[in-house]
């Protein structure tokens, strides 16, 4: 048993995003209304998130979310790392130290934003974590396994995930056949897809739904939208039959 929460289906932004009076932004549908992106991954005795957003603190309050096992990053761009702080009450919880798993560019990103967490005089209070190196190898968190799929994101190097048949894929625009290789024959996909409009780092919508269509996964969810994708309940109509949009609170159970 797999299941996945959408803690946040939205991109750097937000939505809305501030000071927008656009018909997305102003919408009263909830599902139009996304924090930043990031996911929960839950096994019979595993809890694990995906990224901390700036959002995370409520991410975690309003999913109700008291136990967490690690946190797995998949780039270090801040939207989904600076809510790393907000791991406190865990570790309050617990009495234990948190690990996080990461590669070594996002690593140096971490220790850079959150020095004081591994100072060696520190204060009572402040976050406890042990970090582990993210290479290219399959990991072990609980009885969940991952497999790294490495991704473009521009310059920059970005980790997918494959657990089980599930498979988690953000801010992309490149995915060489090697990285399709691992996706393949997942039963689950979530996927970004920034916007209808070309943009130098992401997959745009007929750019996700190509790959997709490619990847051959039966069931896919895209993620990490901008204000520009449209209505939800306009848009998702118009994708293909096995491609649907992410929103923050969506479950879905393997």
């Amino acid at each position: 048993m797999l299941d996945i929460t959408i803690l946040g289906s939205g991109t750097s932004t937000g939505v809305p995003l501030i000071g927008c009076t656009c018909e997305v932004c102003t919408s009263i549908d909830p599902r139009d209304q996304r924090l930043r992106t990031s996911i929960k991954i839950e096994s019979l005795t595993t809890k694990v998130v995906i990224d901390t957003t700036p959002d995370f603190r409520y991410q975690m309050l309003r999913t109700k979310t008291t136990q967490l096992d690690a946190v797995v990053f998949t780039h270090p761009h801040r939207d989904h790392y600076a809510g790393l702080d907000d791991i406190r009450p865990f570790n309050f919880h617990s009495n234990k130290s948190l690990p996080i798993y990461a590669n070594e560019l996002t690593q140096v990103a971490i220790k850079r934003d959150f020095y004081y967490a591994f100072e060696k005089n520190k204060d009572v209070g402040l976050p406890e974590m042990q970090l582990h190196t993210i290479t290219d190898k399959p990991f072990q968190i609980g009885d969940l396994n991952f497999i790294p799929i490495p991704v473009m994101h521009r310059e920059m190097p970005v980790l997918g995930f494959r657990i089980g048949d599930f498979s988690y894929v953000t801010d992309v625009n490149f995915i060489s056949a090697e990285s399709q290789a691992i996706i393949k024959g997942s039963k689950v996909l979530i996927l970004s897809a920034l916007r209808p409009e070309s943009h130098p780092t992401h997959f745009t919508l007929v750019e996700a739904i190509e790959i997709a269509t490619q990847l051959e996964v039966p069931e896919v969810y895209f993620t990490h939208f901008s204000h520009q994708i449209g209505l939800q309940a306009i848009t998702e109509p118009s994708l293909p039959s096995f491609i649907k949009m992410a929103y923050d609170g969506l479950h879905i159970r393997l």
